[in-house]
């Protein structure tokens, strides 16, 4: 199928952004390239985009949508978490702007044979980079129970994290769970009718603790911050979208400790510790996505967007 994916908040991340025509730009998840050919489009000189994403089928996308600036985009197939080692070895010391869309594209979830979704029954699979060793399949039939009670409670969210994770592994011990239909029944059968019945699909937090570990995405995203952030040129932008609590706050606490990383006792008059600000954050509150683009893209709706200034 056709990689698509809608680019959320396309005016207010090149705002937000501020581009330079003569910057040095990178977007760590290109997918299918909506951000950036809107931020290729305003570079010029010596102005570069550069653009990686870990999964094949938005690699391919993104340079056909691109086609026409190739002289002023390189993509790369590669996690985000090592595109500054890519950079660095093309000769590209600092940038002036960075965008990460996290999450799952539309592409992704509306492909049945990527396993992301509980609304097909097919294997279990999740990768976002379809070279990794590691699956939804792997974790569901390798993982100990408390290793699954975990990841289903701390990345989902889930109350019933428990019985879910009990419920899997009386069922693998039958016979290894291969297909999100499965999984799906099984989750079904873990959670109380009644709790069931209040209207959202109740495999939706398990699906996501379960792709969260699959690709360490927040490993990742913990990981490559600080880095992404001394990496920015003075006036430099740093935006990112996320699409759940965990990730939000996670990129809210970074950048607040970039804007003030003094660890000193509240009580201490004059700062001790030398810490010294990097920046500051030009969102206090996160930016959403408007009534018109959720008309538009219902899939917006959880998506929040924070920018940080390098000084």
């Amino acid at each position: 199928m056709e990689f698509s994916h809608t680019p959320i908040m396309l005016d207010e991340v090149i705002n937000g952004l501020n581009i330079k025509p003569e910057g040095i730009y990178l977007d760590g998840t290109i997918g299918g390239a909506g951000h950036s050919a809107e931020i290729v489009k305003r570079l010029s000189g010596h102005g570069h985009l550069y653009g990686t994403d870990q999964d094949a089928a938005a690699i391919e996308a993104a340079t056909a949508r691109l086609a026409d600036y190739a002289g002023r985009a390189d993509i790369i197939r590669t996690n985000y978490e090592n595109a500054l080692q890519k950079l660095k070895a093309r000769g590209v010391e600092g940038l002036d702007g960075i965008l990460l869309d996290l999450g799952v594209s539309s592409y992704q979830l509306d492909d049945e044979n990527r396993g992301f979704s509980y609304r097909y029954d097919t294997r279990l699979d999740m990768r976002m980079d379809e070279r990794s060793e590691v699956s939804a399949e792997t974790i569901i039939n390798t993982y100990t129970q408390a290793e699954l009670a975990r990841i289903i409670r701390e990345y989902g969210e889930e109350q019933f994290a428990a019985n879910i994770a009990k419920h899997i592994v009386e069922r693998r011990s039958k016979a290894p769970i291969t297909t999100t239909g499965e999984l799906s029944d099984i989750i079904h059968a873990a959670i109380p009718a009644k709790m069931r019945a209040k209207g959202k699909n109740p495999c939706k937090k398990t699906f996501q603790a379960i792709r969260i570990e699959c690709n360490r995405e927040l490993e990742v995203l913990r990981s490559s911050l600080d880095d992404f952030a001394q990496s920015l040129n003075p006036g430099g932008r740093f935006c990112i979208i996320t699409f759940h609590s965990l990730e939000d706050r996670i990129v809210k606490e970074a950048f607040r400790r970039y804007e003030n990383p003094c660890i000193c006792p509240p009580q201490f008059p004059v700062c001790t510790c030398g810490r010294k600000p990097i920046g500051r954050v030009i969102t206090r509150k996160p930016l959403t996505a408007g009534d018109e683009e959720l008309k538009e893209n219902p899939r917006a709706s959880s998506a929040k967007l924070r920018i940080f200034e390098k000084i």
